[in-house]
Order: C-alpha cells, then sequence, then structure tokens
C-alpha cells in the first residue's frame, strides 16, 4: 500500500517479498556500523523481521518504516519513515538507503515527505531523530530538513551515545 509520493519516490508499506532488499540493507557495512547488527543473515530471517517489526509497526501505529522506490523503474532504494520506540517520548524519523542511492537527495527527500507526513496527517507537535555522533551524511540530511540538534545521549538499553535531533511546530 503506497503511502507517499514525491517527485522521484514512492514510500509504501512492506510485504514479504521484500525480504531480499532487507537482507542486502541490513548487512550493509554501514547499516551495522551506524544502526547495528540485526543478525538477519538468512531471507528467511528478514521476511520475519519484515512481519515482525516493520509490518506490525505500521498496523499498530498506521505508520513506521516504509519502503522507499524509485518512481522511475520502482527499484527498492531504502527505507524511511516514522518510528515509535519506547526508550524515546517522541515519535522519531529513521531512514536508511543502499550505497548506490547515497549522496543523490534520495533521503532529503524522503525524509522530507515523512515529517510533513507526520506534522499534517498526525498533527504531531513535535519529531526526533537519532543517529550515530560519527554518522556525518545522517546529521547533515537531519539539518537539511529543518532538524536541530538538540543532545548527545544514551537510549535505554543502549551500549553507544546518539545525537538526537528534533524539529518542534515552533521551529
Amino acid at each position: 500500500m503506497r503511502v507517499l509520493s514525491t517527485e522521484r519516490l514512492h514510500l509504501r508499506w512492506f510485504v514479504a517479498d521484500d525480504a531480499a532488499f532487507i537482507f542486502e540493507l541490513v548487512n550493509d557495512p554501514d547499516w551495522v556500523r551506524f544502526i547495528g547488527d540485526r543478525k538477519i543473515h538468512t531471507l528467511e530471517a528478514a521476511r520475519t523481521y519484515i512481519e515482525n517489526s516493520l509490518i506490525a509497526m505500521c498496523r499498530r501505529l498506521g505508520f513506521g518504516l516504509w519502503l522507499v522506490e524509485r518512481r522511475t523503474d520502482g527499484v527498492a532504494i531504502g527505507i524511511c519513515g516514522l518510528i515509535k520506540r519506547e526508550s524515546l517520548a517522541d515519535v522519531d524519523l529513521g531512514f536508511a538507503f543502499l550505497p548506490d542511492f547515497r549522496g543523490q537527495g534520495f533521503a532529503i527527500e524522503a525524509a522530507t515527505a515523512t515529517l510533513a507526513y507526520g506534522r499534517d496527517h498526525w498533527e504531531l507537535k513535535r519529531i526526533v531523530a537519532i543517529t550515530s555522533p560519527d554518522n556525518e551524511p545522517s546529521a547533515k540530511v537531519l539539518k537539511k530538513i529543518g532538524m536541530h540538534l538538540e543532545q548527545r545521549t544514551r537510549l535505554a538499553g543502549e551500549e553507544r551515545d546518539c545525537l538526537l535531533f528534533a524539529w518542534n511546530e515552533s521551529y
């Protein structure tokens, strides 16, 4: 089910058939470095992750992480969406793209649309995002879409610090 469209992208809910894409994305060295090892080492594990994590959140909340496809050819290039973590008081924006699709403005385009969706559709007054302190490309995306660095913090249950960015209606 398509959720959002931009000039170059479609964002849609995940389906089990997206397992090969998820397998590739979560095993990308940058994903493992900046986001963490999800221990998804088979297509079956990717399908389980899609169903129990990605689809389950969308069903439960009406939003979650969506697959990002190019409009021109339907190629899956990344993920972007809104997440509700127990360790954060606010809904947060997340994104990740395959290496071949970084540096082309896709993350900015998808994140801008997602931020607007959270603001306009869900009437969120504040949306946050977290990133690894050494993930400069993600921090640049967050700044370009209007988010501001608030603090360095450590989320409950995590072993490392993260940077917390925020967008507030009053900005």
